[in-house]
């Protein structure tokens, strides 16, 4: 079964990628594909989680009061999270010989860091270029991300690491 969805799943990515392969190559393109799919797999998350399942009210667990926004975003990220993961590992780079848990580990690392980034880079943008439009300076932030999220991901997180040759 798992061999026959990621079959279908490449052959689908790849065909709407013959058109851009001149400019494009496979993997970057598949993981724009992926990526985005995830995207929007997480933002539709967030929209049923905070108005169908917190009904935009604040929820209390262990004694804190989080917001329906907050909320909202952890629930979309502890299924998103996993996806994003399973596409990257089986789509975007098969031929990672790292063990599973090793770029499970990575994955989430690189994932929470470039969060944070983002987040630093909000308020950077927000302070320090106030007169930039919030909408072209987020653009920006997204892009600059993603590019450094495939970097990331193809160096660290789910890199080719070399066997080691035995001598008979």
């Amino acid at each position: 079964m798992y061999t026959t969805a990621r079959h279908i799943i490449v052959g689908i990515i790849d065909f709407f990628h013959k058109p851009f392969a001149r400019f494009i190559p496979a993997q970057p393109f598949r993981y724009l594909a992926c990526g985005g799919a995830n995207t929007l797999l997480s933002i539709f998350l967030e929209y049923i989680a905070i108005n169908f399942i917190l009904h935009r009210s604040a929820t209390h667990i262990l004694g804190l009061n989080i917001a329906p926004e907050v909320g909202a975003w952890i629930l979309a990220n502890s299924i998103s999270l996993p996806a994003g993961f399973i596409l990257s590992r089986h789509i975007v780079y098969p031929e990672s010989n790292l063990h599973g848990r090793i770029q499970l580990f990575r994955y989430a690392l690189t994932t929470v860091s470039f969060i944070l980034l983002a987040y630093i880079m909000v308020k950077l943008f927000a302070y320090s270029l106030p007169s930039l439009h919030p909408t072209i300076a987020y653009t920006f932030i997204c892009i600059f991300i993603a590019v450094l999220s495939y970097i990331t991901q193809r160096l660290f997180t789910f890199k080719i690491t070399p066997r080691e040759i035995v001598a008979e």
